[in-house]
């Protein structure tokens, strides 16, 4: 049976009832006299025990418990939280050939980001492009080609602006949040490795800074090979450019069966277009709707699988301020081919 905490009323009660027990004859009730004061403090302190013995049970558990324990089970099972990672990238700028940019010069962008530059480079026929670091670990740091950057202290015979150049600032991940390192710790406890089962494959990739989701298909190349693929809901683009690939591929090829021919590869986008009647057909409404839409995609969406029809109409008649509509397209479950991921693609409102 379930421990049931005590209310503070409860507590009061009961060391009134404890004070009229001890002292026959006194009366612990009277909203003004000593023993009802000593009484309520006394079931104040209690109260705060129990509190505190409630949120420490809650720590007891993988599934209830807070940052500090859940890095503790975390380094218990050999599963430690993924750290933010650094944006990487290039600057193109333009000055006098011959003149030296060297490591560790400044650049900003109009937001107050900074980048270190990782290399000494020299400017020849009149450009140069910078390898740069992001200053701080973060997703904030990823930005997109184009992006114009200025030097914090000028660099004799440069530019003193450039811009980002093609590629862009790639690669920058936050700090792995709470409900992601619990599952992953679930995960060790509920799948223990098995010296390159399907679910080892998973596990190695979600290690890799900014991975959210990925999924192993074993022998889709024939025998002896894995594809395994992934996502980062937290870019801007779900889907990993050949440079996040690449990280993956490297950290799992240090992990794999040497005969385990493993193939990391991006999901190919495929647009989910719709066609939707909607009552009200309010912009309110409508956002509503594709925030619900977006949601059932992220929770099952996978390369190669099916978005069921009827989740599609759940989603949209779930969504605030809806009150009737009709799914004119598509009209069946809509399956996709190996490596094919759907995404929210353009929605036809009526």
């Amino acid at each position: 049976m379930p421990f049931a905490r005590p209310t503070l009323p409860d507590l009061i009660a009961r060391a009134s009832a404890d004070i009229e027990a001890a002292l026959p004859g006194t009366d612990a009730r009277l909203r003004r006299s000593n023993l009802a004061v000593l009484s309520r403090m006394h079931a104040g302190a209690l109260h705060g025990v129990y509190g505190y013995l409630d949120w420490l049970a809650a720590q007891l558990m993988v599934d209830t418990a807070e940052t500090v324990f859940l890095d503790r089970y975390a380094g218990i099972w050999g599963v430690f939280r993924v750290p933010a990672s650094f944006a990487t990238g290039t600057v193109s700028i333009t000055g006098t050939s011959g003149v030296v940019v060297p490591s560790g010069v400044v650049l900003q962008r109009s937001d107050g980001a900074q980048y270190a530059s990782t290399a000494d480079v020299t400017v020849v026929g009149g450009v140069a492009l910078i390898p740069v670091a992001a200053v701080v670990a973060g997703a904030d740091g990823n930005g997109d080609a184009g992006t114009q950057m200025g030097f914090v202290q000028p660099v004799g015979g440069v530019a003193s602006a450039g811009v980002v150049a093609a590629g862009g600032l790639v690669q920058g991940a936050d700090r792995e949040q709470d409900e992601a390192l619990r599952q992953r710790i679930l995960q060790r406890i509920q799948q223990p490795p098995m010296g390159g089962s399907k679910s080892d494959y998973v596990a190695w990739a979600l290690q890799v800074p900014g991975v959210t989701r990925a999924w192993c298909y074993p022998l889709e190349n024939g025998p002896g090979t894995v594809v395994l693929r992934f996502v980062r809901d937290g870019d801007e683009s779900l889907i990993p450019d050949a440079s996040e690939v690449d990280a993956v591929q490297a950290y799992v090829d240090d992990l794999r069966p040497v005969c385990a021919q493993v193939s990391v590869q991006a999901p190919v986008a495929v647009p989910l277009n719709m066609t939707i009647t909607l009552t009200p057909n309010t912009a309110a409404v409508r956002a509503a709707v594709t925030a619900e839409l977006a949601d059932v995609l992220q929770r099952e969406a996978l390369p190669g699988g099916t978005i069921l029809l009827s989740h599609l109409r759940e989603a949209i008649s779930v969504a605030a301020g809806e009150s009737n509509n009709v799914l004119v397209t598509p009209t069946n479950d809509v399956v996709y081919g190996a490596g094919q991921m759907p995404v929210l693609g353009v929605i036809t409102w009526s």
